[in-house]
C-alpha cells in the first residue's frame, strides 16, 4: 500500500490519477491535513505532499528514509486552480519518473479527450510547432502520443466542420439491457434474462422522455447514437416500436448519422437487422472484443467466435454497409499473440472501421470485486499488444478519427477509433 500525507491544499482528486498511473497495482491511501502540526510521518509513509499557495514541496520516502524530495516556489501567486494543479502534477511527476525509472506515454494527462487541447489550439491558428512544444512543456507527453493526438484532432475537425456541433444537438439513447454482463463491465445494464419485464416499461418512460427532449430542441439535430447496454437485446418489434418513436420526435431523414449498438452478436438476428436498415440506420458496431474463444467464455460473454463472424456477414447480406468492430486489449490471460489472432479473422471480415479499446477496469466491475480469482490471469505486454493494433490499422488502410482515455486504463494508454 502506498500511503500519502497531503498538507494544506486539497489536491487528492488531481493527483490519485497519476499515482495509481505508476502504481497501478498498489493500493493508495491519502491522508489529508491543514496544516504541518496535525500531522505525523509514520514508518509507513511514502509520499508527503505540502501544497501551500505560494509554493509546494514534494517528498518520497523509503522506509521512513527521505529518499528524494522537489519543491517549487511560485513567483506568481494566486494561480488558478488549473495551472497550479500541472505545476504541482509535473513535479510529482518528474520525482516519481526518476524514482521507478519508467516514463508514462501521456505525461501528466489523465483527461478523457487528450484532442480536446489540440483541437482547440488547431482552431485558433496555433501552429503544429507550437502546439508539439506545448504538449511537450505543460504536460509531458510523449513524441508519439503528440502525433497522434494531432493526426486525431486534424481528423476530428474534417468531420466537426460539416456538422452544427456548436450550434445544434446530437442524442444518445441509451438502452441499459444485455444478454448477459461482461466480466469487464461497469457500466449500467441489466442482464435480460433477470430483467424482462423491465423492457416494455422502460420504453414507454423513454418514450415519454423524448417527447419532453424534442420539444427543448431550439437548434438542428445532427447525429443520433442508440447505446448501451445492447441496444439489440430488443426484440424486432420493440426494436420497431423505438426507431418509429425516435423518427416521430426527432426525425431521422435529416440527420447526419444514425447509429445503433449492435454490439453482442448473440443479440443479433435477420428480423432484427432488417429493422435497423428499413430506418435508415447509417452505421452499426458489432463487437467481438476478442476472437479467443477461451477469452469470450472467461470474460462472460456467452455466444462462440464464430458467431461474430456469421452476424457481420449477415449484416453485409442485408444492406449494412457501414459496420465497426471493436476489441479490447488487456483482457484476462491474452498476449500480443491473442491479439494478432483476433485481428487476423477480424481482416478477414474487412469492417468499415476498427475501434481499440485499452481495458479499464472500474470498481464495480466483477474482474475488480473478484480480483483475487483473476490475479493470474493478467494480461501481459499490452502496449506490445497495442503497437500490434497500430501495425494493423496502417497496413489496412484504417485511419484514427477519435481518441479517449479514462481511468484505470492499462499501461496508462487509451481507446483509438
Amino acid at each position: 500500500m502506498m500511503q500519502v500525507t497531503m498538507i494544506g491544499e486539497d489536491y487528492e482528486q488531481d493527483i490519485a490519477p497519476l499515482l495509481k498511473s505508476f502504481y497501478p497495482k498498489e493500493e493508495i491511501n491519502i491522508k489529508k491535513y491543514q496544516t504541518e502540526t496535525e500531522q505525523a510521518l509514520s514508518t509507513e509513509t511514502t509520499l508527503v505532499l505540502r501544497l501551500f499557495l505560494d509554493r509546494f514541496k514534494v517528498s518520497l520516502y523509503e522506509n521512513a528514509i527521505l529518499t528524494k524530495s522537489e519543491e517549487e516556489i511560485l513567483s506568481e501567486y494566486p494561480l488558478t486552480r488549473s495551472i497550479y494543479r500541472n505545476a504541482l502534477l509535473r513535479v510529482l511527476y518528474q520525482l516519481l519518473s526518476d524514482y521507478t525509472k519508467e516514463a508514462l506515454p501521456w505525461g501528466i494527462m489523465t483527461g478523457i479527450r487528450p484532442t480536446k487541447q489540440v483541437l482547440e489550439r488547431l482552431e485558433d491558428g496555433v501552429t503544429e510547432e507550437d502546439i508539439v512544444k506545448y504538449l511537450k512543456e505543460e504536460y509531458y507527453c510523449s513524441d508519439e502520443k503528440i502525433a497522434l493526438s494531432l493526426n486525431v484532432a486534424k481528423r476530428e475537425h474534417g468531420i466537426l466542420k460539416d456538422l452544427s456541433y456548436q450550434n445544434g444537438h446530437s442524442i444518445y439513447i441509451g438502452i441499459p439491457f444485455c444478454p448477459s454482463t461482461c466480466h469487464y463491465c461497469s457500466f449500467t445494464s441489466y442482464p435480460l434474462e433477470r430483467s424482462q419485464h423491465l423492457v416494455e416499461p422502460y420504453l414507454m418512460a423513454l418514450t415519454k422522455e423524448m417527447e419532453y427532449a424534442s420539444t427543448c430542441l431550439e437548434k438542428p439535430l445532427s447525429t443520433i447514437y442508440v447505446g448501451g447496454g445492447t441496444p439489440t437485446t430488443l426484440s424486432a418489434k420493440q426494436l420497431e416500436y423505438l426507431l418509429t418513436k425516435v423518427d416521430h420526435y426527432f426525425g431521422i431523414k435529416g440527420l447526419k448519422e444514425l447509429t445503433v449498438e449492435a454490439g453482442r452478436p448473440d443479440s443479433i438476428t435477420r428480423e432484427k437487422l432488417k429493422v435497423l436498415k428499413d430506418f435508415g440506420v447509417s452505421r452499426i458496431s458489432i463487437n467481438p472484443q476478442s476472437m479467443r474463444q477461451k477469452t469470450l467464455d472467461l470474460i462472460g460473454r456467452k455466444h462462440t467466435a464464430t458467431q461474430i463472424e456469421e452476424a457481420f456477414y449477415l449484416a453485409r447480406e442485408i444492406g449494412h454497409d457501414n459496420i465497426n468492430m471493436d476489441i479490447i486489449i488487456g483482457l484476462s490471460g491474452e498476449n500480443p499473440s491473442d491479439v494478432i489472432y483476433t485481428l487476423d479473422r477480424i481482416k478477414s471480415m474487412n469492417p468499415d472501421s476498427l475501434t481499440v479499446h485499452t481495458l479499464a477496469i472500474k470498481r464495480a466491475a466483477r474482474l475488480n470485486t473478484q480480483k483475487e480469482q483473476y490475479k493470474d490471469m493478467e494480461a501481459v505486454r499490452v502496449i506490445d499488444m497495442l503497437a500490434e493494433t497500430v501495425k494493423f490499422a496502417k497496413e489496412n488502410s484504417y485511419d484514427p478519427y477519435y481518441l479517449y482515455r479514462q481511468k484505470n486504463m492499462a499501461e496508462n494508454l487509451e481507446n483509438v477509433g
